[in-house]
């Protein structure tokens, strides 16, 4: 929860959900994060003033194999404390991993649990290199999520591209399965456009550019291609990965170098750095492993009323870029693809009504406040079904 995705996508839901639920919540934090006394501090206050109770675990990252393990064990014996001691009704699981213990804890207890997807993990994991096709591991991510889709309450998923797909693949254990889309939400209320316009064009991206599925030489197309096109251009990007590396791969000469800012900030700043941006990028390798994809970053770049520049092949993406007309989407990398993206998007950027159907479609499909119901509702209907 330490993380900003924690902050935008963890912590913003359950300080609405314990207006009406008692949350007990079990996270795991990684080291670095942990080292953070002021962050930790914020977070366990705030947690205690919405009357979560939060149980923070260390994340270890070695033995490879080991700690996961050791891990879920620590986790499986935090929930069932947590039935046994009769604080539980709902288990919600974020990914496969907390699902996976879930679903022990359901067979042990019947407690019912939500396997909230997230994304297509085991693909994911493929793209990136970390997986190899058929391996042992493989397999079994497969049984675990074959499993937790037949037995969970309900599973929710990030896009409708994800559902299409899973009803192919598991059509058996879908059949009478309950399934919500509940998009990525952003904080519109921080979220928001700036009262007037940046002083620079300053083409953006936010979020990790280093992982194995984004597609870092596709932005440096991009952005090469803005600075040879636009002297006044600048170019930002907001990560928490390593400065140095993401400016090596992003390469070109000094004079591109010096247009450029690479660097970190806590969740609590980023809105802020949006506001004063000109556009947005984000490229991800498309295919299986993406179609569950929702990045946080096109919700909030959207809501501060700015376009965004994505490829295809994304989730619910650019359906979503072309049914609301908030930005461009790129078919490859090529020279002449990024000219007509570039020449589409400063014609876009022309329209006066562009900020307002940023801000709308945000509003429409990524709210807090409808993800928030969207949650409550499924836990209602659940809790309906087990209480009565």
């Amino acid at each position: 929860m330490l993380e900003p995705l924690g902050q935008s996508q963890v912590f913003s839901y359950l300080k609405g959900l314990s207006q009406k639920h008692a949350v007990s919540l079990i996270t795991f934090e990684k080291p670095e994060d942990m080292g953070d006394d002021a962050a930790f501090h914020r977070a366990e206050g705030e947690c205690r003033d919405h009357g979560i109770r939060w149980m923070p675990q260390r994340f270890y990252y070695r033995p490879k194999l080991i700690a996961p393990a050791l891990s879920m064990i620590v986790f499986l014996f935090l929930c069932l404390r947590e039935v046994k001691k009769g604080r539980v009704s709902i288990i919600h699981a974020r990914s496969y991993i907390p699902a996976a213990v879930a679903l022990v804890v359901y067979k042990l207890t019947g407690t019912p649990f939500i396997f909230d997807m997230r994304a297509l993990w085991p693909e994911e994991l493929i793209t990136a290199g970390r997986l190899k096709r058929g391996s042992l591991i493989h397999r079994i991510l497969l049984r675990i999520e074959s499993d937790c889709l037949k037995y969970a309450a309900a599973v929710v998923s990030l896009t409708d591209a994800a559902v299409e797909y899973l009803k192919k693949v598991y059509p058996e254990e879908l059949e009478s399965q309950r399934i919500a889309v509940i998009p990525t939400c952003a904080d519109l209320e921080r979220f928001v456009p700036a009262e007037q316009g940046a002083d620079e064009k300053v083409y953006s991206c936010v979020g990790t550019v280093l992982s194995g599925w984004f597609l870092i030489d596709w932005l440096a197309a991009f952005f090469h291609l803005v600075a040879s096109n636009d002297p006044d251009a600048r170019f930002e990007v907001i990560t928490r990965d390593d400065p140095d590396v993401v400016r090596e791969k992003l390469g070109g000469d000094g004079a591109f170098q010096a247009r450029l800012k690479v660097f970190g900030l806590s969740s609590d700043q980023v809105h802020g750095a949006v506001q004063q941006h000109y556009a947005s990028t984000m490229f991800f390798t498309p295919g299986v492993s993406k179609l569950g994809s929702s990045p946080t970053r096109m919700a909030e770049i959207l809501g501060c009323g700015l376009p965004v520049v994505v490829n295809d092949g994304v989730g619910d993406v650019a359906a979503i870029v072309q049914r609301y007309q908030v930005g461009v989407v790129i078919d490859g990398n090529s020279q002449a693809e990024m000219e007509k993206a570039y020449a589409s998007l400063v014609e876009l950027i022309k329209d006066p009504e562009l900020s307002l159907r940023c801000r709308k479609a945000a509003e429409e499909i990524f709210s807090l406040e409808s993800g928030t119901h969207a949650y409550d509702q499924l836990y209602q209907e659940i809790l309906g079904e087990h209480t009565a």
